[in-house]
């Protein structure tokens, strides 16, 4: 790497284990960031789309990345991706984060309320000001509604603490772009763009499937970092299917637990409301997909056991998720 990285490179996007009433299951949690870091993970992202945001508390959001930070070690970084689409009150959950031991922060494009580019603007600069941090900005247009602007990028590296994006749009010409004209770091963030986006200059990604293999993208990474294309590839390529069961039929979340469940691997398959489990079709396409994949280094398949009826409906916690 040519640039500082803060972060890491290997980035899990972590789900977050519930009981089977949609508590969170702090044993799993622990268990869960231990296995992805012995199996190559050097950053974890807590608190982000994958580990259900939208319906965490914010104690439970701190709660997460103190454990995260106890259970790492110093192994990986801990990235806290919980924000919100109130200025103010994700100033408080950045600076709460940064008090429990994060080591970076990811700002999401503000969803839902659709503020103009200026507005944007305005929001990652004062979430920047409020932290020592380094920040990562989050572009997910398919999610959040509009996307950050190539010009808006521009300005926002201007500011000393955004050090990086993660990019979920997949216009690569517009990463090589900002690439070009900036000291921004790039993560991939869409599971079956890795490979391209570390291609034209990305440093790493932030990954749905690591949850379940961080192993290759540890291999593809340190390929690509070695000028090793082939060995890349042949990891992209056993990646592919897996990829496909965990990011194509139903929400990236859903997906992974209930393919970690099946690999017993977490304690319940269980999402909270708006989620729900897959129906029996969903199911179905995971495990056809599932079938697929060989060859994956740390991933044995043969003991994969889905439970259906486990993973069914969503939980409603005796909690709400905190919006002022």
């Amino acid at each position: 790497m040519s640039k500082e990285n803060p972060f890491g490179q290997v980035l899990v996007a972590l789900i977050t284990p519930f009981t089977a009433d949609g508590e969170v299951h702090w044993g799993d949690v622990e268990k869960h960031i231990d296995d992805v870091i012995s199996s190559g993970a050097d950053g974890i992202v807590v608190t982000g789309t994958t580990g259900e945001t939208s319906t965490l508390t914010d104690p439970e959001k701190i709660k997460l990345v103190e454990v995260a930070k106890s259970v790492s070690a110093g192994r990986a970084k801990i990235i806290t991706g919980g924000g919100s689409n109130e200025t103010a009150h994700a100033i408080e959950l950045y600076k709460a984060s940064e008090k429990a031991g994060a080591d970076g922060v990811m700002f999401v494009t503000p969803y839902y309320n659709k503020p103009t580019q200026a507005g944007v603007l305005t929001h990652f600069r004062m979430l920047a000001d409020a932290t020592d941090l380094p920040a990562i900005l989050y572009d997910i247009p398919g999610r959040t509604g509009i996307p950050i602007m190539y010009e808006t990028i521009l300005r926002a590296a201007k500011h000393p603490n955004i050090l990086a994006v993660k990019d979920a749009k997949g216009d690569f010409s517009e990463v090589s772009r900002v690439l070009n004209q900036t000291d921004l770091l790039y993560f991939s963030g869409d599971d079956s763009n890795v490979l391209p986006h570390l291609a034209i200059g990305a440093s790493g990604l932030i990954g749905v499937t690591a949850n379940i293999a961080p192993a290759p993208y540890r291999v593809i990474v340190d390929a690509v970092n070695a000028g090793d294309l082939a060995t890349a590839t042949a990891a992209h390529q056993a990646l592919e299917p897996l990829v496909r069961a965990a990011m194509t039929h139903i929400p990236g979340t859903v997906a992974a637990k209930y393919i970690l469940h099946g690999l017993g691997r977490i304690s319940s398959p269980r999402v909270r409301l708006p989620l729900v489990g897959p129906e029996d079709a969903e199911a179905a396409q995971i495990e056809d997909e599932l079938a697929l994949v060989t060859g994956i280094k740390g991933l044995d398949l043969t003991n994969f056991r889905p439970d259906r009826n486990a993973a069914a409906g969503g939980a409603l916690p005796k909690v709400a998720g905190a919006t002022r």
